[in-house]
């Protein structure tokens, strides 16, 4: 049985079974989260954090073991706001973002999410999220090379950066018309596809890594409108991909990661707890509500 197996995973795989898939109570949920800092994949990442509260050998680069990416896999493992750890860590982005120029989108949109989802107070939040808004296309989407201009067709890697961001903030600046603009940025493209010629625009996006990096893919898109609760019609090729990549015994399989160094492969290949889970709950998700309109 798929979800037995699953429950004999990693404390990061467990407490998402039984938060999206099993219905547990919220008292088991919790507890099982709790063990993400204290056992497999997010305890030896937080093992791994230096002296100064960062990561690597720097904020943001080397990829992918700098502080940034760093903090960005305890997000997707399920560390919880708050977590000691991870506000040293946001003390080292935030001194990084002083000594910044100008606020390039694709960073700024990782360091908006780091941010809000640790809850760390950060002065200048606000205004980076407002910045953030100002950088948003007349299309709908964001992209890293607009700089001033607004003409640019969008980004699928920037727009679910920006999108993320904006869903994990939760601050005094009203983000939710470019939140809506943004998703209909993607329902226009199906999630995935040329606007131009209807085929994959990014190859590499039907592909699922345990850890997406900045990139754009099909599975990320969906478990963003599932958090949005945003069911559309308009997305059923991408479910369609995400079904068709479904093994014969009901799992999915790992995927190799991007090129650079990495703290440790979370699974051997084969058969992914991490990404069955994933696929399951937007599966979940997906038949089990009616459409609505973005």
């Amino acid at each position: 049985m798929v979800e037995q197996w699953l429950l004999e995973g990693d404390p990061a795989v467990r407490w998402r079974v039984l938060r999206d898939l099993t219905g547990a109570s919220p008292g088991e949920v919790e507890r099982e989260r709790h063990r993400v800092a204290a056992e497999g994949w997010g305890a030896r990442l937080l093992a791994a954090q230096n002296d100064d509260g960062g990561w690597g050998e720097g904020v943001y680069s080397p990829k992918w073991t700098s502080t940034t990416y760093t903090l960005l896999r305890l997000i997707w493992l399920g560390l919880e706001p708050g977590h000691p750890a991870a506000l040293k860590g946001c003390e080292q982005l935030w001194e990084w973002r002083s000594r910044w120029r100008s606020p390039e989108t694709c960073i700024a949109s990782i360091l908006v999410r780091i941010t809000s989802h640790f809850r760390f107070s950060a002065a200048g939040l606000d205004d980076l999220v407002t910045h953030l808004l100002e950088r948003q296309q007349t299309d709908g989407g964001w992209n890293c090379k607009s700089r001033d201009r607004a003409d640019l067709h969008g980004s699928f890697h920037t727009t679910i950066l920006a999108l993320e961001a904006l869903s994990a903030y939760d601050g005094p600046v009203d983000t939710s018309e470019a939140a809506k603009r943004g998703r209909s940025f993607f329902l226009r493209h199906k999630l995935y596809q040329s606007h131009r010629t209807g085929d994959v625009a990014i190859p590499a996006s039907v592909r699922f890594p345990a850890f997406p990096e900045w990139h754009f893919d099909v599975l990320r898109g969906l478990e963003h409108f599932r958090l949005a609760q945003v069911r559309d019609d308009r997305l059923g090729d991408a479910i369609g991909i995400l079904r068709g990549a479904r093994k014969r015994n009901g799992r999915w399989s790992t995927y190799s990661p991007y090129a650079g160094r990495q703290w440790f492969a979370i699974e051997p290949p084969g058969d992914s707890r991490w990404n069955t889970v994933r696929a399951l709950t937007v599966l979940k998700w997906w038949d089990g509500s009616a459409p609505v309109s973005a």
